[in-house]
């Protein structure tokens, strides 16, 4: 089971020409709510999932390569949902309301997402399992690069999916982390690479003394879309979220650095609302987490 396995959601990859970066769109509508992590994110119109906005539900969610550049595709997703007529209905025509997020994969020689990539993405969205590993917004992912860009290892999209109760919980997360990727035993999935193909450990690296930069702040991020049936309210989804960005820290090391812009998104494709129990929110939002968990593990797999 993958994100697709939510009812109502769809997602669709699409890749630059010659690869190298991309983009994801998984596409709605649903209710969402946002939790930021990291300190240093690139990101579209994450005013609309306050639970303050007017709007209270918005079309699809982009997340794209090509750093701040990238945010370009979110037009192409716009154009193509504004000519099915869908949107926020403005009484002129309707606004489709597409939040968005960035990694950072710029590299020489490699093309920037766009209008056309997320117009692709948006065109190829199916209720199909998610494809995982280096495509769509993962396909210029990496892990581990503490130690610099040459040793680093690959990242990428992956998604889970479970039932919980009377409803389903998926998440689709891309990793492209400064810190590596650790097992549930804290062994090393992805990181940087010695020169004997193991891993040396990006903690015990940076507590000896970095000698090789990581680059700039900004240039890593780890994105995470948690969606589900169930008739969560804005407020609520944002608790959730709170409690999935846990997997963050249990998964990757180091985390929400200056160099990440780390951030989960919370999303419901109910069309109703009801009140949920403390207890259940908490059962929810451990599952949200150990889901979160297995699709960062996933994507460097």
């Amino acid at each position: 089971m993958t994100l697709t396995s939510v009812p109502g959601i769809r997602v669709g990859h699409a890749e630059v020409p010659g690869g190298g970066s991309g983009c994801t769109v998984v596409m709605g509508p649903f209710r969402g709510a946002v939790e930021v992590r990291g300190l240093a994110t690139g990101t579209r119109e994450l005013g609309v999932l306050s639970p303050h906005h007017l709007v209270d539900r918005v079309n699809a969610i982009l997340l794209t390569g090509g750093s701040a550049f990238g945010l370009a595709a979110a037009d192409g997703v716009m154009e193509a949902l504004a000519e099915r007529g869908e949107g926020f209905e403005t009484g002129v025509e309707p606004v489709p309301l597409v939040p968005a997020a960035v990694i950072f994969d710029l590299a020489p020689g490699v093309e920037r997402p766009g209008e056309a990539e997320g117009r692709k993405a948006s065109e190829m969205a199916s209720g199909q399992p998610v494809l995982e590993g280096r495509v769509g917004v993962g396909a210029g992912a990496t892990v581990g690069k503490i130690l610099g860009p040459e040793v680093s290892s690959h990242g990428g999209v992956g998604s889970v999916a479970q039932e919980w109760k009377d409803g389903t919980l998926g998440v689709l997360t891309v990793v492209n982390a400064l810190g590596e990727v650790l097992a549930e035993d804290g062994s090393v999935l992805a990181g940087p690479r010695a020169a004997d193909d193991g891993f040396p450990g990006t903690d015990q690296a940076l507590l000896n003394g970095l000698t090789t930069s990581p680059g700039l702040p900004g240039t890593s991020t780890t994105l995470t879309i948690l969606a589900t049936d169930l008739p969560l309210s804005r407020v609520d989804l944002g608790k959730v979220a709170k409690m999935a960005a846990g997997a963050y820290p249990r998964a990757i090391s180091p985390v929400n650095t200056p160099f990440d812009g780390d951030l989960v998104f919370s999303v419901s494709t109910a069309v109703d609302t009801r009140a949920y129990s403390p207890e259940d929110l908490l059962s929810l939002g451990v599952a949200a987490r150990m889901l979160t968990e297995e699709s960062i593990r996933r994507g460097v797999s």
